[in-house]
């Protein structure tokens, strides 16, 4: 059934609406209920205990005259990275690229700038039309999903590099999953792009991403397609939230079992993946980006309030232990390795720097400007207030706000990027509005 059809006889036949609100109230249910595993054995389950300082979370309230010109600064990146023939948005700026997960930032800029009048009705409809019209049109991995990266320009499928790739390089289940938290906003709060929406997903072979409730990502290694589990712990909850609620069959990585275990670090219980990169393959970085962007996007509740609030608690540990202000999550870097995973636990180290491939960067560790930013709208206290007014001036209010700052320098970290600018615009939106697909 297309994309359309679903949302129709949702919208037409109560039966279909109180099932599509149980598949919803599963999927919270699966988050506030889902029990951890000590790192210690995959012994009895344990529940995890809300701390005793987890403080109330903020309502929304207006933005102020600072915050306004933040939100014009950050859509300055989209206005001058979009591609006239195609309307889609560069990953990072002058690089005529994109994946699907830096695709689903620019549509999450684009709802959240129109929510705070950045940006009036028609441009947001020629704006969303024109990047749906686009996504109709790519050619798809092994003829089921998107591939990895796109070039902007001709939506030609490309590798890493920009460089054409003839039948294209894979296809990210994560990013996918990214995807859809946009589309199932526009096909619920703005039902004028139901068709728009139809015509890009009815193309997609959807169960592809899924096997025995597990998210499945693929990619091409000498003519062979490898079909493979993604997903580590934060990232993989988030993919699959919204991909429960389109319809794919990913209910095992939704839960936060099996591989939940704990670390102390700065006398705070963090959570962290006990899938060991030396034999799986996949590093297992603990980091602030899918915890921050599930409180942004569909609020924070039960087990992942409980997370996020170790996580931003542990980095004012350590702020408080070295006088480091610090905010880490994954950014680009605007100089050699061009990308970095800021963690506070990786492959059994806390506060390592490393590239997607586990090489040391600990040169390049930064004060993320996004992670500030989303902080502060989350919990709104005295530390992240201090994080936002220390990448301030991390911007070209021309061309939007850089990526962060490096704490070894303390310069900036000038690589201007769409998640960036996105998350930005995003956060904004929360402190005036709320989660992103409840409001």
């Amino acid at each position: 059934m297309s994309f359309k059809e679903n949302l129709v006889r949702a919208r037409s036949h109560l039966v279909l609406i109180a099932a599509i609100l149980v598949s919803f109230a599963a999927v919270v249910a699966i988050e506030r209920n889902s029990p951890a595993v000590s790192s210690a054995a995959a012994a009895p389950s344990i529940p995890i205990t809300r701390s005793a300082d987890s403080p109330a979370l903020p309502a929304p309230r207006p933005l102020t005259a600072d915050e306004r010109t933040t939100a014009r600064i950050a859509w300055r990146y989209f206005a001058t990275n979009t591609q006239a023939s195609t309307g889609l948005v560069n990953s990072v700026d002058g690089f005529p690229s994109s994946t699907m997960w830096d695709t689903a930032s620019y549509l999450l800029a684009l709802i959240s700038a129109e929510r705070l009048g950045v940006i009036d009705t028609d441009e947001f409809d020629r704006r969303t039309s024109a990047a749906l019209d686009a996504l109709a049109r790519i050619p798809l991995f092994n003829g089921q999903l998107p591939n990895k990266s796109y070039d902007t320009r001709t939506l030609d499928m490309v590798d890493y590099t920009n460089k054409k790739a003839e039948g294209g390089i894979g296809w990210s289940a994560i990013d996918i999953g990214r995807l859809a938290v946009p589309f199932n906003i526009l096909a619920w709060r703005y039902p004028r792009f139901t068709d728009a929406l139809d015509k890009v997903t009815r193309r997609w072979s959807l169960p592809a991403l899924a096997r025995d409730g597990e998210l499945i990502g693929a990619s091409r290694a000498a003519d062979k397609v490898v079909l493979q589990q993604e997903g580590r712990l934060g990232y993989e909850q988030y993919a699959a939230r919204t991909l429960l609620l389109t319809g794919v069959d990913c209910a095992q990585a939704a839960t936060w079992s099996p591989h939940l275990g704990f670390v102390d670090i700065y006398d705070v219980t963090i959570p962290t993946d006990t899938r060991d990169p030396a034999r799986y393959g996949a590093q297992n970085y603990v980091l602030s980006e899918p915890y921050m962007l599930q409180g942004l996007e569909f609020g924070l509740d039960g087990n992942t309030l409980e997370f996020a609030w170790r996580l931003l608690k542990v980095q004012r540990a350590r702020y408080g232990a070295t006088g480091q202000l610090t905010a880490v999550t994954e950014d680009h870097l605007d100089r050699p390795p061009y990308f970095a995973y800021n963690t506070v636990y990786s492959a059994g180290k806390s506060w390592a720097t490393v590239t997607d491939t586990g090489a040391d960067a600990s040169a390049l560790r930064s004060v993320s400007t996004k992670a500030a930013f989303a902080w502060h709208a989350l919990f709104r206290d005295d530390y992240t207030a201090r994080l936002v007014a220390y990448v301030r001036t991390a911007n070209e209010p021309d061309k939007g706000w850089y990526a962060g700052v490096y704490e070894k320098s303390g310069q900036p970290n000038a690589a201007l990027n769409a998640n960036t600018n996105a998350v930005i615009l995003e956060s904004l939106a929360y402190i005036e509005r709320g989660p992103l697909l409840r409001n």
